[in-house]
């Protein structure tokens, strides 16, 4: 897991190209514009899913991990929790190859808070559940790179 601010990005630099693309393309584009949906940089191996919904409490939620793409989460506006585990402290359930998600079950060792500008990268062995309101329930959009682990 890696947690940021795209105002010090330069921070950064060490990480790969993929993930560099990934802020590049925030960057350059008026995403807080687009509609929701998905959106293809290069094809399967990186994308970007706008999404926009309320958080809500930690009950609703769920637990998830990807096996083929990691995520980079950009808040765009609004306020989320979402709380962090490593898969290995939890327990994995059968995993969905079509949709790449292993849904897991566990209790939170860590939670960020992300608004705006902020950015979450999770890797395969991060567990994560998003959407956790903050203080009370409300609207966010987001961008969600999906970049393909090769």
């Amino acid at each position: 897991m890696i947690f940021g601010n795209l105002k010090n990005i330069s921070e950064y630099a060490f990480l790969g190209q993929q993930l560099q693309k990934c802020f590049a393309y925030v960057k350059e584009n008026d995403i807080l514009s687009y509609e929701t949906g998905s959106y293809p940089i290069e094809g399967e191996k990186l994308f970007v899913n706008v999404v926009e919904y309320t958080t809500t409490e930690k009950e609703n939620r769920f637990w998830e991990a990807h096996r083929k793409y990691l995520d980079v989460h950009v808040m765009l506006s609004g306020q989320e929790q979402i709380d962090l585990n490593f898969i290995a402290n939890m327990t994995q359930k059968e995993f969905e190859a079509e949709n790449d998600f292993l849904p897991l079950e566990g209790e939170a060792n860590s939670h960020v808070v992300l608004t705006k500008d902020d950015f979450l990268i999770c890797y395969p062995n991060d567990g994560h559940m998003t959407a956790i309101k903050v203080k009370e329930p409300v609207t966010i959009k987001k961008a969600i790179f999906k970049v393909l682990v090769e």
